[in-house]
């Protein structure tokens, strides 16, 4: 029986599980994958809400981190367990998780409950997308799957619409808790639908183990660095010896996990995988892409209605064009795809205009009025909607069919550690750079999101102004450590030896 650090064998092909019809798998899987879609935009519009209720707005980033490492840690583990006992039984799983941490969430007084409460979230969702591109890769042939890409890009506009425009009416109408309460009739409705799959399994499983230790040094890492990242934001000396530590501690708890998962029989982190060019370099650019998609949805919230004075629901509507373009920009690229065969050209291009965009937004965005403001997001999301379903398929042909559910999760995995260190890193800029031009426009801005804007500010008129500027200036800085995100991503994809499928 093969281990997890064995390549795929593309010549042992077992017998995969007949096709059931669009009709009865594609509908089944789409609140999933709309649940887990939705749940990252619905979210952002709150953040500003939540922060205020908290009063912890340098840790606001916290409740986007913390759902990101959670589903990227159980990505892998719903994968590998996926193609063992079957995908069907694990989406159960998941789906009762994530609904029961959604009411959990809603509950949640403070930044530090909430917190815990959104890595259980995690934990739910990070199967729901995994185990859906997963079931979809098993039941149709590689080319094909472009246009299912599509299909899955349709959903991806539905929820991004809808996550925006939701999060914020309903956060300004019925409360933050409100966005996660929402969760829970959707995913009663996505139960009953899953009832509907096939229950597939294939015929000669993969020998699997749990990688207990893997688990531990991956969370280390994570943990430690990003915290390490939190104490470098305040960027004073004091803070210093506690980052240097927990910088270390990531470091070393990364070296031994990779020793580790070299001699686990069943890795957390499929390394055997990972070794392939295809592979490894369709999910760095997953990870880029998460980086930069994450940190925007994050933090454009907290810069429209900081420094453009939008309201909640203005600023539901002005992201509404970036998560449209998206998903438009995903469903053409599917089909492109499956009629073309090319792979590679489409991210090529449209990282290309991205790095463009978003350079063009770093320092020309405080001229902008909305409407320009608008299609300056909807440009964006067009060109950053060519990746995803590229790397999908792109790692599913490369991997076999033995291994789609590790493949899937590899993209789930690599795309959750890319947005969760992205977006603290984009934190450490923006709270960096303002604590260095200005401690007191730090200590303001906090004050400016907990109050959604300047009107209750105790600061007179020029004072204001000028902590204006040095706001403007931190979060040119943000945008422009995104388009360095996706200027890797590009140089990635320009490399990438698989270019038609």
């Amino acid at each position: 029986m093969p281990t997890g650090d064995e390549l795929p064998d593309h010549s042992a092909k077992p017998k995969l599980p007949a096709y059931h019809g669009f009709l009865t798998v594609f509908p089944s899987l789409m609140l999933p994958m709309f649940l887990a879609v939705v749940d990252q935009t619905i979210v952002a519009t709150a953040l500003p809400a939540i922060a205020a209720a908290t009063g912890e707005v340098e840790r606001a980033s916290w409740i986007v981190v913390a759902y990101l490492i959670a589903s990227t840690i159980a990505a892998p583990i719903y994968g590998r367990l996926g193609d063992v006992f079957g995908r069907r039984k694990l989406m159960f799983a998941a789906l009762a998780l994530f609904i029961a941490a959604s009411i959990f969430c809603a509950a949640s007084r403070s930044i530090e409950l909430l917190t815990i409460a959104r890595v259980l979230q995690g934990l739910g969702g990070g199967g729901l997308m995994t185990l859906s591109q997963a079931m979809i890769g098993e039941a149709i042939p590689p080319r094909e799957r472009a246009r299912y890409q599509g299909y899955i890009a349709a959903v991806a506009v539905t929820a991004n619409t809808f996550g925006p425009v939701a999060g914020g009416y309903l956060t300004e109408h019925f409360g933050w808790q409100s966005i996660f309460l929402v969760n829970v009739p959707i995913g009663l409705v996505a139960v009953a639908l899953t009832l509907r799959l096939p229950a597939h399994r294939l015929t000669e499983p993969l020998d699997w183990r749990a990688d207990p230790g893997g688990l531990v040094l991956f969370t280390v890492f994570v943990a430690a660095t990003l915290l390490g990242l939190e104490q470098a934001q305040h960027v004073h000396v004091p803070s210093l010896p506690l980052a240097g530590a927990m910088f270390a501690v990531g470091i070393a708890a990364l070296i031994w996990l990779v020793r580790h998962e070299n001699r686990a029989p069943s890795p957390l982190i499929p390394l055997g995988l990972l070794r392939m060019p295809a592979i490894w370099r369709s999910d760095a650019m997953a990870a880029f892409h998460g980086a930069a998609l994450v940190s925007l949805i994050t933090f454009l919230p907290i810069y429209l209605e900081v420094v453009r004075g939008a309201s909640p629901s203005e600023t539901g509507l002005l992201l509404v064009p970036l998560t449209i373009g998206i998903g438009s920009g995903s469903l053409v690229t599917g089909r492109l795809v499956h009629k073309t065969g090319l792979t590679t050209a489409f991210p090529i291009f449209g990282l290309a205009l991205v790095t463009l965009n978003l350079i063009a937004l770093a320092l020309w965005a405080s001229s902008l009025g909305d409407w320009a403001f608008a299609a300056m997001l909807l440009w964006n999301g067009l060109f950053m909607g060519t990746v995803m379903g590229v790397v999908q398929v792109t790692v599913q042909t490369a991997s076999g069919p033995r291994r789609l559910g590790e493949a899937a999760a590899s993209v789930q995995f690599s795309r959750s550690i890319g947005a969760a260190f992205g977006t603290a890193l984009v934190a450490t800029m923006l709270f960096a750079v303002l604590t260095l031009r200005n401690p007191e426009a730090a200590r303001i801005f906090s004050v400016m999101v907990e109050q959604a804007g300047n009107a209750a500010v105790p600061v007179p008129a020029a004072q204001l102004a000028a902590i204006q500027g040095d706001i403007t200036v931190a979060f040119r800085a943000a945008f422009l450590l995104v388009a360095g995100f996706t200027a890797l991503g590009f140089c990635l994809a320009l490399t990438h030896p698989m270019r038609r499928i």
